[in-house]
């Protein structure tokens, strides 16, 4: 296993900020600094070993997409991966390598905006009870992971303990008004179609991801991290078979291995075995790798 992962990173004179199940946040003043740990959670709990260089997967593929969708939508970087690190992160550099970004301050929406291609998740569970998905009428007879008609926007609460919930439009609207939730779904849908395609080219299908925007000086900005294994659900198109749950490019092993286990799913959370470790580790790089065309 190359690298021992990196789970818990303090800065000394720099401020945290929040520490999330994956990313710690600091304080450089007029800017954060977002670090992507190799945590990993599952179930909503985060195990107590990572899964090295998985952070540097999630900065990197960020940075890639930011990159590719930065003339469609406006996003919060204040530097490129290219760019150097300021003078007063330079004594981090080693620690901060490949898994950090700087960003401008937003103000973070109070929804997730999720888009769905494909009926996969609790989508699934709720077109099978209703046949609808967050309250929008879908066609009869289609399958588990069958591609929807036209992509969907499907927002949902942000929960800062548990799940989040899906909510309708007019739900989402209310929370952030009719105006901004009209941008952020057509923003999302954009973002989605432009991936979509892209990330077809490449062997991959994005059955659903979900996006986070905040504004800056009033306008809406993508932020966080965009289109990564954690965020989204990745098929191998080769593999692909509608009616039944698909593998992915993502935390498959980990759940997988979890629910072979008497465990009760609340903390404290087990520790992970090497080989789910491994096979995990090269999931995240693969995808990396197929998406980029480049190794990391």
């Amino acid at each position: 296993m190359a690298n021992e992962p990196l789970l818990k990173l303090d800065l000394p004179g720099i401020p945290k900020v929040r520490s999330g199940k994956v990313r710690d946040i600091f304080d450089l003043g007029e800017h954060l600094l977002f670090v992507a740990t190799d945590r990993i959670s599952a179930f909503d709990c985060v195990m107590p070993n990572g899964i090295p260089r998985k952070g540097e997967v999630l900065t990197q593929l960020s940075h890639f997409w930011f990159d590719q969708t930065e003339s469609l939508v406006p996003n919060h970087r204040a530097a490129k991966a290219i760019d150097p690190l300021p003078d007063r992160l330079q004594p981090y550099a080693d620690a901060l390598k490949r898994r950090s970004m700087i960003v401008v301050k937003a103000k973070p929406l109070t929804i997730e905006c999720v888009v769905r291609g494909y009926l996969a998740g609790s989508g699934w569970k709720e077109y099978q009870a209703r046949q609808t998905v967050c309250g929008i009428q879908l066609p009869a007879g289609l399958q588990e992971s069958s591609e929807l008609p036209e992509p969907i926007f499907t927002p949902s609460t942000k929960a800062e303990t548990g799940h989040d919930e899906n909510i309708s439009f007019s739900q989402a609207a209310q929370m952030i008004g009719d105006t901004l939730a009209e941008k952020a779904c057509a923003a999302s849908l954009q973002l989605y179609k432009f991936a979509r395609n892209y990330a077809r080219q490449r062997g991959i299908i994005i059955a659903d991801t979900k996006f986070e925007f905040g504004l800056c000086n009033d306008q809406l900005v993508l932020i966080d991290e965009v289109l990564t294994p954690d965020s989204s659900r990745f098929w191998p198109m080769d593999q692909y078979q509608p009616g039944r749950g698909q593998p992915s490019f993502d935390k498959q092993f980990v759940r997988d291995y979890l629910e072979s286990l008497d465990w009760n799913k609340t903390p404290p959370a087990p520790t992970l075995p090497p080989d789910v470790v491994s096979k995990t580790q090269a999931k995240y790089l693969e995808a990396y790798q197929r998406l980029t065309g480049r190794s990391l």
